[in-house]
């Protein structure tokens, strides 16, 4: 079983910045990939940007270019550089571990607010 915890959202003025940080309990594999994802009230939840292991990363194209993902394998954690905020980054993000072993698991957190004021 993995737990995820996200720290370091709050509110910041548009243009601004913030990084999110997950931490993970239990055993984070190789194979696993790490994310963050966001979900705003009424609208479906969207992929951010993920990593893998060996460090390969993908974004939505809403966001390259401002936010930069990073993972420590060491300590099991990942992280979200968000800079040059917009209002349209508010939303809840979510750290997700998603794990290829005998078939697809996803891991959420319980989520964490970011405001974005214009």
């Amino acid at each position: 079983q993995v737990q995820l915890v996200e720290s370091g959202g709050g509110l910041v003025q548009a243009g601004g910045s913030l990084r999110l940080s997950c931490a993970t309990s239990g055993t984070i594999f190789s194979v696993d990939d790490m994310g963050w994802y966001r979900q705003v009230p009424g609208k479906q939840r969207e992929l951010v940007a993920t990593i893998t292991s060996g460090g390969i990363t993908n974004y939505a194209e809403s966001v390259k270019g401002r936010f930069t993902i990073s993972r420590d394998n060491a300590k099991n954690a990942v992280y979200l550089q968000m800079n040059s905020l917009i209002p349209e980054d508010t939303a809840v993000y979510y750290c997700n571990v998603r794990r290829y072993l005998f078939g697809t698991r996803d891991y959420w957190g319980q989520g964490i607010q970011v405001t974005v004021s214009s």
